[in-house]
């Protein structure tokens, strides 16, 4: 079974802080976590606020448990509310269904984790993460 390393994940966070600054993004914080959700890499740049890590992992928690962007969890809040507040709750607040995060895959197609994003817009903190993932030499699944 393929297992994201320390050296992939924090090639994901210097090409998001890449992708940020070469679009003159607001500071920050980046949160890779493996495909059993446990945090791999967190860094935030200067001048990030105090919640941005933990919006950041809540992004990437829910993009690894279903294998699919942030946003596209957000998109299928809105038709089921009640469903992502459920899951939300059996997940111990950890659930946070909003854009910035997306999964991270081998050449293989298997999940190894996701990335989540926090500082900017919701769309372009998952433009960063992308790119992250691809500086990284791996894939989004998109």
């Amino acid at each position: 079974m393929s297992r994201i390393t320390l050296d992939q994940a924090n090639a994901i966070v210097a090409g998001a802080f890449a992708e940020a600054k070469a679009n003159d993004g607001s500071p920050i914080a980046v949160v890779v976590l493996d495909d059993a959700g446990h945090i791999i890499s967190a860094q935030r740049q200067d001048g990030t606020t105090m919640f941005r890590i933990d919006i950041a992992r809540g992004k990437a928690w829910g993009a690894v448990a279903f294998g699919t962007s942030s946003r596209d969890l957000g998109e299928k809040a809105k038709q089921n509310p009640a469903f992502v507040q459920a899951l939300s709750v059996t997940a111990g607040g950890k659930l946070l269904p909003n854009p910035g995060a997306v999964p991270i895959f081998d050449a293989d197609g298997n999940l190894l984790g996701a990335v989540g994003i926090s500082g900017d817009s919701g769309p372009r903190d998952e433009q960063f993460a992308a790119a992250g993932v691809v500086a990284a030499g791996l894939s989004t699944g998109e």
